[in-house]
């Protein structure tokens, strides 16, 4: 595909000046793939790699949604009841990181968030998680923002004329729960509070 791409726009691989990819976080897999083929691709050329976070690619994404958005808190469902997410300030086609990535059960967000300021909340989790997540206190809701290939390349390009690319060695995806599957026991566990 990215081959073909390339060839679509008369370009090759070579004449990238880096290689991005979305460090998560996210499925553990997926990002292990993304990580491995930019590392492999970045090796090939000699050429450095950006880890951007989906996260942020997720609050610019809202922030392009809605021009207005000023402080933007980002959430994606994480499975196991629980959410992914970040707050991130908006400035000039740009996000800047106010809360890192993180791991919390969506009911304990609304709170969390309530001494940030946010004006916006956007992402899935919204849907996933709606009668935790109404709770949380912003003007603009966005749940259809998601990160993209667009929105990682365009965080990829400030982060490159910063210096933050790295050696491909050093790339690598953002694990924010160190634990990726529940035990048998505890999935019954689980159901059987769902059903109470």
């Amino acid at each position: 595909m990215a081959q073909r791409l390339l060839a679509d726009e008369g370009m090759t691989l070579k004449q990238m000046d880096a290689i991005v990819f979305g460090a998560g976080p996210g499925s553990f897999t997926g990002l292990r793939i993304a990580c491995g083929v930019a590392q492999g691709a970045a090796y090939g050329i000699d050429r450095p790699v950006l880890a951007i976070g989906n996260l942020a690619a997720l609050a610019l994404d809202a922030a392009r949604r809605e021009p207005r958005a000023r402080r933007i808190a980002v959430a994606i469902d994480a499975r196991m009841n629980e959410v992914y997410w970040a707050v991130y300030d908006a400035a000039d086609d740009d996000v800047a990181e106010v809360v890192p990535p993180s791991l919390s059960r969506a009911a304990d967000l609304p709170p969390l968030l309530a001494e940030l300021a946010i004006d916006t909340v956007a992402g899935e989790a919204l849907t996933a998680f709606a009668s935790a997540l109404d709770a949380v206190a912003a003007t603009h809701r966005l749940p259809l923002a998601s990160a993209s290939a667009g929105t990682i390349v365009r965080l990829a390009c400030h982060a490159f004329a910063r210096g933050e690319a790295v050696a491909p060695a050093l790339a690598m995806p953002v694990y924010v729960r160190n634990r990726v599957a529940l035990t048998i026991d505890e999935r019954d566990a689980v159901r059987a509070a769902q059903l109470a």
